[in-house]
């Protein structure tokens, strides 16, 4: 399983690209602005999309990729996997007809091109050799983590959350974890304003990493541009046991 880091960062400026990860050729984990950078041949293999949460910096490549995609034999549709609540504000706010066409009724209400398929906390969607669990976590809107297995081990994906009861007992129970790709958003001297926006600082984080049983690659994400280079040293400081690195546009991780 090769997951292609199209974009981590927490928002834009100086070649930051927002949330968006490739896995193989044809499965996105979420779908922000890193979606972008890819060459129509690579977008239009992509026939699923998981959305850990509805926030922008998540959700706003996949309009356009979906009129990119966009063929009236809908042979191979697109199929959007989330919570019913993210689903929900993707439908009203984004496909309404106004802020863009509604591709869940084209060409056809029938047959559709755009799709759509609940994935709530404990569901498991089996795509090829590969096994996307969803697993709640706690943000300010309703969000989930994912953990993806193959025959090579178990990738996982936090999406945005702070501390929280319900990922590390799924992630412990995973017997083969090899890479964790954490958010991380702000640094120590803006946990108030982590907390009220429900992200990890690196204090919260490296207090939860204690409960990992595991000792995968961790890669941290999501960190607010300008801040990375703060923030990962708070990280590594508090846990300089770990192996822990800093996610980049462009990195190419392997399970």
């Amino acid at each position: 399983m090769r997951i292609r880091v199209l974009g981590c960062s927490g928002g834009i400026g100086a070649g930051a690209r927002t949330t968006a990860m490739l896995i193989d050729n044809d499965v996105l984990i979420d779908a922000g602005t890193g979606i972008g950078d890819l060459d129509l041949e690579d977008l239009d293999t992509i026939r699923h999309v998981f959305l850990t949460h509805a926030h922008l910096d998540h959700v706003a490549g996949l309009p356009l990729l979906v009129d990119r995609v966009f063929d009236e034999d809908v042979a191979t549709p697109l199929t959007v996997y989330a919570r019913e609540e993210t689903l929900a504000a993707v439908q009203a706010h984004l496909f309404n007809d106004v802020i863009w066409p509604d591709f869940g009724k084209l060409p056809t209400e029938e047959n559709p091109m755009l799709r759509y398929r609940v994935c709530g906390p404990g569901d498991t969607v089996g795509i090829g050799h590969r096994n996307f669990h969803a697993v709640e976590v706690m943000h300010s809107v309703p969000s989930l983590g994912f953990t993806v297995q193959n025959s090579g081990g178990v990738f996982a994906v936090s999406g945005d959350t702070k501390s929280n009861e319900t990922l590390w007992p799924v992630l412990n129970a995973c017997d083969d974890l090899k890479v964790l790709v954490i958010e991380v958003s702000f640094p120590d001297e803006m946990a108030s304003l982590a907390q009220d926006s429900g992200h990890y600082t690196p204090k919260s984080l490296t207090e939860d990493l204690e409960r990992l049983r595991h000792e995968p690659e961790i890669w941290l994400t999501g960190m607010k541009p300008g801040e990375e280079q703060r923030i990962f040293r708070q990280v590594v400081t508090a846990v300089p046991d770990k192996n822990i690195q800093m996610l980049s546009r462009g990195t190419v991780l392997t399970v």
